[in-house]
């Protein structure tokens, strides 16, 4: 056998120390890239977490700042300023909402200590994560963004319940706002029929789900804006509170009434004129010849609606009830039927979350000024049915308070 000269014992000690630290380097990469990968996604879920408990404390008026440092610390992230940095901001100092106070940021840095790698220098191993939370106090506004006419439907189908359909020769003429459906069918969630058309003075047609129309022609703007936002339902928005401390009396000689409580169908026959207030209807609202009324609204919380003739109605200007008309409240799910016929006029929100709405028009030239949010929202009239929304003369709404995170 041949001596191991000693230059060979040499070179072998070389090999086997640099295999020996090669292996330290994998089993470092091994261990403490799997470790600071860890901690990396605990980091980004404390960030996420901290975040969204200073915006819903801000929400409630609390000490958001130091509720979100205490969120961070409990989880371990005590911003010592060594092993880790909590850095809280608003408006955000980077990225797409720098500068937007309604918008949290929440920045995090560790120093996670490391076992193998070490040995090569390297003794810590820094992580971080950042979220940005959105944060919208409620507030008294405009239901919805001011669209005009609003189907609440979450789903729907393509047959029997259809979200909003237009059809027959029925058109929407609208002005001021513009159409939002809730529905996310992929296929039908507005759907057009025959000459049934919408037309738009200003405004979009925005749909979550997709749109079936039949002539793209009688469309206008075409086509619709699909993949819109969903709303939640119910919708993200405080209801109406309507109520009658009275009882409605009908006057000496039969033809008018003061506001309240109403027990049966409305109006009582041969009742042509209303006085201001509201009206708490425990019936069926049917008007088949003639109604007037300044100041009034309807709260309809058991029957169904009918309207046409020579009808002209008009929301209180000013209180509570500034700017609601009729309110059918969400566990009504009875049929709301609205004809504007020729001398006929509305002024004033129609909501009835949980009904549908059937639109029918001869040719007002007043028409509707109102917003008209429905559960499903039909159309099928013979001629123009005109809808102009103007926000003072409409109901404004307290919106939920919302939170999010948005980065």
């Amino acid at each position: 056998m041949k001596p191991v000269a000693s230059h060979e014992k040499g070179q072998a000690l070389v090999i086997i120390v640099v295999s020996l630290i090669g292996l330290l380097g994998i089993t470092a990469l091994a261990v403490d890239g799997g470790n600071s990968y860890v901690q990396k996604r605990a980091v980004q879920n404390t960030a996420d977490t901290a975040a969204l408990g200073g915006a819903l404390a801000r929400i409630r008026g609390e000490d958001w700042v130091q509720v979100t440092y205490k969120i961070a610390a409990s989880n371990g992230y005590k911003n010592n300023g060594t092993t880790n940095v909590v850095q809280v901001y608003s408006p955000p100092i980077s990225g797409i909402y720098a500068g937007d106070l309604n918008y949290i940021q929440v920045r995090i840095t560790s120093q996670t200590p490391t076992y193998f790698a070490g040995i090569l220098g390297i003794n810590q191993i820094p992580v971080s994560g950042e979220a940005v939370a959105r944060t919208k106090r409620p507030e008294i506004t405009q239901i919805l963004e001011g669209n005009a006419v609003i189907s609440l439907a979450p789903t729907s189908d393509c047959k029997k319940k259809r979200s909003f359909d237009i059809s027959g020769e029925s058109t929407l003429d609208i002005e001021g706002g513009g159409v939002f459906v809730n529905s996310n069918n992929p296929t039908c969630a507005l759907t057009t029929w025959g000459n049934g058309s919408i037309r738009l003075v200003d405004g979009t047609i925005s749909v979550v789900g997709g749109a079936a129309i039949q002539k793209p022609q009688l469309l206008t703007p075409y086509p619709p804006q699909t993949g819109a936002a969903p709303i939640s339902y119910p919708p993200p928005f405080l209801l109406p509170k309507v109520g009658c401390n009275k009882d409605a009396v009908i006057s000496d000689d039969g033809t008018s009434m003061t506001a309240g409580d109403w027990g049966g169908d409305f109006p009582p026959e041969g009742v042509v004129g209303l006085q201001p207030g509201a009206y708490c209807i425990g019936g069926d609202f049917i008007v088949n010849e003639a109604l007037e009324g300044n100041g009034v609204v309807f709260l309809v919380s058991n029957g169904s609606i009918h309207l046409q003739g020579d009808i002209k109605l008009s929301a209180p200007p000013f209180g509570k009830n500034k700017g609601l008309l009729i309110y059918v409240p969400p566990d009504n799910h009875h049929i709301v039927s609205l004809n504007g016929e020729v001398g006929s006029s509305y002024r004033g929100t129609i909501l009835a979350p949980g009904s549908e709405i059937r639109l029918k028009g001869n040719e007002s030239a007043f028409g509707f000024h109102s917003q008209i949010i429905g559960y499903r929202i039909m159309s099928d009239g013979m001629s123009n049915i005109v809808i102009k929304y103007i926000d003072d003369q409409n109901y404004d709404a307290l919106t939920m308070p919302e939170i999010e995170i948005s980065q």
